[in-house]
């Protein structure tokens, strides 16, 4: 299939456009390579790959790009709390402008639409109730609000689907080392501690190559799933923070965590997730938190920069 990812080389698209090129697909990347990163040259050598160095909010540039396209996926966003409260105005008119020139530009009779949302959108849930697909939104966060508009117009414009992926973890050749397990495996490995701010705040995680697997999935059962949005994440992994940092003192003895007493976190999201209806299309996670962990120990090794970070 001929395939369209914007922001491609981002944290899931580098692990996504490899997978789908193995896979025998056509693939055309546009992205703007904000970060320097290089993490699809191995890409290059690959004659179905096609890149565009570009913006995902240029009408001309995406009016090209989007031509004879079979599947589209658009990654290209502002990605997470802080990075968004920073730079307002391109979280505005990227995570919400480019997929609304994106529904003007495609033809939604031929062309489907598979696309990232977050489960962020949930905000603070009810204690010990899951959220499901139909649970109320109430996003508190700019990154959260333009994700789940931008999902409501991409369901509302038809042939399409979307994910409510969980909070990502592991390796990408596009790392991140600010996504909160990535985070406090870091910590754990380099500075030993971590001081937790609100530590029975619980989440819902997923690792990249789990999510990339996700749009394949999709691709391959499109036409029983189009029309929905599915919550993606580890069903056996509603943890909180702390618990999260005790399962990385399992792997890494030597971490110490402590809870503060004064002071709390600005990403103040708190539920659990039930992702019932994805599972029961049949898709399943290959990765648990600790692979996560472990993988992540050895990317450590590897690497000790900040550019690794999404801000």
């Amino acid at each position: 299939m001929r395939i369209l990812i914007t922001g491609g080389a981002g944290y899931i698209g580098s692990v996504l456009t490899p997978m789908l090129l193995g896979l025998g697909h056509d693939v055309t990347v546009l992205d703007s390579f904000l970060y320097r990163q290089s993490s699809l040259l191995d890409c290059c050598a690959c004659k179905s790959f096609h890149v565009i160095n570009g913006d995902a909010r240029d009408e001309e540039l995406m009016s090209k790009a989007v031509k004879n396209k079979d599947i589209i996926i658009p990654l290209a966003a502002l990605v997470g709390f802080p990075l968004c409260e920073k730079n307002k105005l391109d979280a505005k008119s990227t995570n919400y402008g480019a997929v609304e020139l994106l529904l003007s530009l495609r033809d939604k009779d031929r062309q489907k639409i598979i696309f990232p949302c977050t489960n962020s959108g949930y905000g603070i849930g009810e204690k010990d109730v899951y959220c499901t697909e139909d649970s109320p939104i109430n996003p508190l966060s700019l990154y959260g609000r333009t994700k789940m508009k931008a999902e409501k117009a991409i369901l509302e414009s038809g042939n399409s689907l979307t994910f409510r992926f969980a909070t990502l973890f592991g390796a990408s050749p596009r790392m991140r080392t600010d996504l909160l397990v990535n985070d406090f495996t870091y910590r754990a490995v380099f500075d030993r501690t971590v001081v937790v701010f609100e530590g029975n705040f619980k989440r819902n995680y997923l690792h990249v190559r789990d999510a990339a697997k996700a749009f394949v999935f999709a691709m391959d059962n499109f036409e029983k799933m189009q029309g929905r949005q599915y919550n993606c994440g580890l069903s056996d992994c509603n943890i909180s923070k702390l618990e999260l940092c005790a399962k990385i003192k399992e792997h890494i003895p030597s971490f110490v965590y402590l809870e503060s007493p004064i002071g709390s976190d600005p990403d103040k999201r708190d539920y659990i997730v039930s992702n019932e209806r994805l599972e029961s299309m049949g898709w399943k996670p290959y990765f648990s938190v600790d692979d996560g962990i472990e993988e992540l120990i050895k990317v450590y090794t590897v690497i000790k920069n900040n550019q690794y970070a999404n801000i």
